[in-house]
């Protein structure tokens, strides 16, 4: 349980940061800090039993029949990752207290920044692949909406456009990748994948595995050609950029990459394709931060670079290579936090991060730049600092990669040292030289704690770098050991080798870059340099919108060609779809069986499709002509399948159908009047032309044989022998599995609540759609004069059908009627409700039975009258619903069961007796609360608009009513 503790305390810290007043940054930040504490915490507990080598695994049972089960694992290598992430994000929500203005929407921060770390932690704790890729691309919506939090400014909107796509694709690479390694392995247990990598590799199946899943890694990491969507991500407030783009987000996919290293990695393939992103990643994101003018900006090239040298140290795939890169990720993740969070101090005091019109800031930041430096030397590889001994490592492995004759990886090392001590220069310049600053006010250190995170995180830089063994050293070994296992080799993180290869890189890496530091600012003038050289015309930006142009040029080309803004075409494409369909599923069904039995033809039940058929085709034809009559006959079919349910001994469907058209006959009445007015008589004459039956003949033939192929597959489904169907396990299983004998109730609730739970979503995101939809819309000026009586207030205690409002001598219907008349149709809900997992019945029928009630409440009484005596509320009728179906199946798990498993009790009683319960119960009242809550939504929707609509002002005054108007 802890480890989904883990899991869901961001997501619910989320949820309730969400819904904390506007402008309170004290209650924000101290909540969001001590969640993320909490979670810092419960990890550290962990320690003694991971330091161990033991892994820590909690699953909960979802579809294990597909291996989809939620699963959480904790080594070494995932806890080092679950503490980096909680305890930077502890550090960013002290950082942001005092950095966000009070003019930002500061809830609505801190709610995405725990969204986003509850991700990062099922990406890193994820034990099935599935759910990691589930996880992999909340990180990605979260940090869209981090990256866009400052939705006002173009840039981070373009920003967060970028980094979504760009991720979001590579994501579904990661997810087909993913697939296929399942189903290579056998599972998506990543225990038990973990368990095959001599079988994954020798697979035929490998090169596209290792293929999909590095396009998912590379994407997420900002490698080569990916890495251009990065630097356009720094349009995001700087504690989110310290947090997603220096120690979380980014480093996603170099976990992934190592997570699965043991399964992967060791095959020229893995070297050549990760190892070449990483070299040509690592080289061109630290030249390009030379060239930067924005602080932020040489971070995020700066940032490119170094996950290229984990992704380089990753691809060389030696044991070493592997501990090399968890080290460097811990220090990469330290003292880049620490400077994105010094420059946003700068930011934040001198309005600019234009290095171009900063200099001398020591002079008025004397701690801020001490820390900034400190840090910038740490990036640089400095000796006595933590970056300095994981470079060494890495230009270690690059000797051992390299010979006399391939010594290419040695060189792109040094080459990128010198590149990196030569931005280092360039971001501390603004230091020193003359006082210089953008800003009009007077420019002084921050707040003490605003302070803190950078000076707690320049201090692990020293203290690694300084005493590496003493404060690292284990937690190193506990992480590499976790994904090496057995091939763990030895290694020393001793602060000095003596004089040996590595040393001599380094030296020639720093001096190196001094040099070309100080040739660039004498030959090149980097202060006025626009350019960047030899890189000025590849823009990964512009390739990228103009990529996404042209899809979206090709996209409105398709849909001019295929697509129509009128009906009739778009459902002729559906129904050709269906009858391909139908062709399809035909060519594959077996040949009839030699011996049939055929019954007599029943008079009665012909007859009764005869008068349907005849309501079908009376209906198509009065389309063009009275669309009133036209929905009447299209009710009558309804109600002839209804009767078709019934007579087949389907009671459970026939209630159904009957209550779906009563509702939606209503529901089509109200949305009658949003269409377009009748014909006129030139249209009229139109109709009757050659063109017009010809395009009518066709349809009517497209209609038949629409319905003949679906006919016929629906009739050598129902003569399959019963062996060869699975109705039998279902009439088999009802009541001894399922604890009810109504099979179509039990299918619903129990065996398929999974698809009904999905249904119901489904059905309250339309509802929700609908209402948001028609909030917005008004119809155009109706021209239908209401009488006078129907603005006046209604008396409840005698209401008028709308015959007597309109002058006719009708008899009144006394309001105690109307009033008696829905707790009458509730109890028959009630009833049909509670036989519904024994006889027909349901939360389904009920909840239409119930909402039944409710219309011809509206109907007779009107909007008015029954919202002042009947609070309905249909959005939490929704809400309650949707929870209890999903409590329902969140119970399962409590007891050890898969997600949606049914449990029936039976409890004893002293005057009822035995009380048969199943849980199903409880699934089935979200049922028909979400039916009802929906149906309301509806209902009400459309009643408002229209009476809106009959107030236009400008309406025709010469209309007499619906029937003549002819909606």
């Amino acid at each position: 349980m802890l480890l989904l503790s883990l899991i869901l305390l961001p997501f619910l810290g989320a949820a309730v940061a969400a819904c904390m007043p506007q402008h309170a940054r004290n209650r924000e930040a101290w909540f969001a800090a001590i969640i993320a504490l909490c979670g810092l915490l419960l990890t550290l507990s962990q320690y003694a039993v991971i330091s161990e080598g033991t892994a820590l695994r909690y699953q909960l049972n979802w579809l294990s029949a597909f291996d989809l089960n939620l699963i959480f694992r904790m080594d070494g290598l995932a806890w080092l990752f679950s503490v980096l992430i909680q305890g930077i994000c502890l550090l960013v929500v002290l950082y942001a207290r005092y950095y966000m203005s009070p003019k930002d929407p500061v809830p609505r921060f801190f709610a995405f920044l725990l969204a986003f770390m509850g991700a990062m932690q099922g990406v890193v704790l994820s034990g099935n692949l599935i759910q990691l890729v589930m996880f992999w691309e909340l990180t990605s919506l979260t940090s869209f909406l981090l990256i866009g939090y400052w939705h006002h400014r173009p840039d981070a909107r373009r920003g967060a456009r970028m980094a979504f796509t760009v991720t979001s694709i590579g994501g579904l690479c990661l997810l087909v990748g993913v697939l296929l390694l399942g189903h290579v392995a056998g599972s998506y247990d990543l225990d038990q994948i973990l368990q095959q990598a001599e079988q994954i590799k020798a697979h035929d199946w490998y090169l596209p595995i290792l293929i999909l899943i590095a396009l998912g890694a590379l994407t997420k990491s900002a490698q080569f050609p990916f890495h251009f969507w990065l630097p356009h991500a720094m349009a995001a407030p700087t504690p989110v950029s310290a947090y997603l783009h220096s120690a979380t987000m980014v480093k996603a996919g170099v976990f992934l990459l190592m997570r699965l290293w043991p399964v992967l990695a060791g095959t020229p393939e893995w070297t050549w394709i990760i190892g070449t992103a990483g070299v040509c990643t690592m080289l061109i994101g630290a030249f390009l931060a030379i060239f930067q003018h924005d602080l932020k900006g040489l971070l995020a090239y700066s940032t490119i670079s170094h996950l290229g040298l984990i992704t380089c140290l990753l691809g060389i795939g030696t044991p070493l290579a592997m501990v090399a890169a968890i080290f460097h990720t811990l220090n990469h993740a330290t003292f880049k936090a620490s400077l994105f969070m010094a420059v946003g101090i700068i930011d934040h005091e001198t309005g600019s991060r234009d290095m171009r019109k900063l200099s001398g800031l020591r002079r008025v930041l004397p701690y801020t730049a001490a820390l900034a430096i400190v840090a910038s030397a740490a990036m640089a590889g400095v000796p006595l600092l933590n970056g300095f001994l994981s470079k060494e490592m890495f230009f270690a492995e690059a000797l051992m990669v390299g010979s006399a004759s391939n010594w290419w990886m040695s060189a792109a090392a040094v080459m990128m040292g010198i590149f990196g001590v030569a931005y280092s220069l360039r971001f501390i310049q603004v230091f020193f030289g003359p006082l210089q600053t953008d800003g009009g006010e007077e420019v002084h250190e921050p707040p003490r704690w605003m302070r803190f995170p950078v000076e707690l995180l320049v201090l692990c830089c020293l203290v690694v770098g300084i005493l590496p063994e003493l404060s690292i050293g284990i937690l190193l070994e506990a992480a590499a050991a976790s994904v090496l296992a057995e091939q763990l080799p030895e290694y020393s993180l001793a602060i000095w080798h003596g004089f040996n290869l590595p040393l001599t890189m380094s030296i020639i890496a720093f001096i190196g870059g001094i040099v070309f530091y100080r040739w660039l600012q004498l030959k090149c003038n980097l202060r006025q340099r626009d350019k960047v050289p030899l890189f000025h015309r590849l823009n990964g930006k512009e390739s990228y919108e103009a990529t996404m142009l042209w899809l979206a040029a090709s996209a409105a080309r398709l849909e001019r060609s295929l697509s129509s803004r009128r009906l009739q075409p778009q459902l002729l494409l559906l129904i050709l779809a269906g009858m391909a369909a139908g062709a399809v599923l035909l060519w594959f069904m077996p040949t009839v069986p030699a011996q049939l039995t055929y019954t007599p033809i029943h008079w009665p039940f012909a007859l009764l499709w005869l008068a349907g058929t005849a309501c079908a085709i009376a209906a198509a034809w009065q389309a063009k002509y009275h669309r009133l009559a036209a929905l009447i006959l299209v009710g009558g079919t309804g109600i002839v399948t209804s009767l078709t349910f019934l007579w087949l001994s389907a009671p459970d469907l026939a209630l159904t159908q009957l209550m779906v058209e009563t509702v939606t006959t209503i529901l089509l009445l109200l949305g009658l009047r949003w269409l377009p007015a009748r014909i006129s008589a030139k249209k009229l004459q139109l109709i009757a032309s050659s063109r017009d039956k010809l395009r009518r003949s066709r349809d009517l033939l497209i209609a038949i044989s629409s319905g003949v192929i679906l006919s016929v597959v629906s009739y050598l489904i129902l003569i399959q022998p019963e062996n060869q169907t699975i109705s039998r396990f279902f009439i088999e299983n009802s009541l001894p599995l399922g604890g009810g004998s109504n099979v179509v109730n039990v299918l619903l609730v129990d065996f398929r609540s999974f698809d009904t739970l999905g249904e119901i979503t489904v059905l309250s995101i339309v509802a929700l759609t609908v209402y948001a939809l028609l909030r917005r819309f008004r119809p155009a000026a109706e021209s239908i004069k209401l009488p006078p009586q129907q603005t006046n207030p209604i008396d409840p205690a005698s209401i008028q059908t709308p015959a007597e409002q309109a002058g006719s001598g009708y008899l009144q219907v006394p309001g105690i009627y109307i009033r008696l008349l829905l707790p009458i149709i509730i109890v028959v809900s009630v009833y049909f409700f509670m036989r519904g997992h024994n006889l027909p019945g349901g939360g389904f029928i009920a909840g239409l039975i119930f909402a039944v009630g409710l219309i011809i409440q509206y109907l007779l009484a009107g909007t008015a009258w029954v919202e002042a005596r009947l609070k309905m509320q249909p959005h939490r009728w929704i809400s309650v619903g949707l929870g209890l179906a999903v409590v329902t199946g969140l119970g399962a798990w409590v007891f050890g069961h898969p997600f949606l498993t049914t449990h029936t009790a039976h409890i004893y009683l002293p005057v009822l007796g035995e009380l048969h319960l199943p849980s199903a119960f409880i699934f089935d009242l979200g049922v028909f609360a979400v039916v009802v809550g929906t149906t309301m939504l509806i209902l009400t929707a459309l009643a408002h608009q229209s009476v809106r609509s009959h107030r236009v002002p400008g309406a025709n005054p010469d209309a007499t009513n619906l029937q003549q108007e002819d909606r």
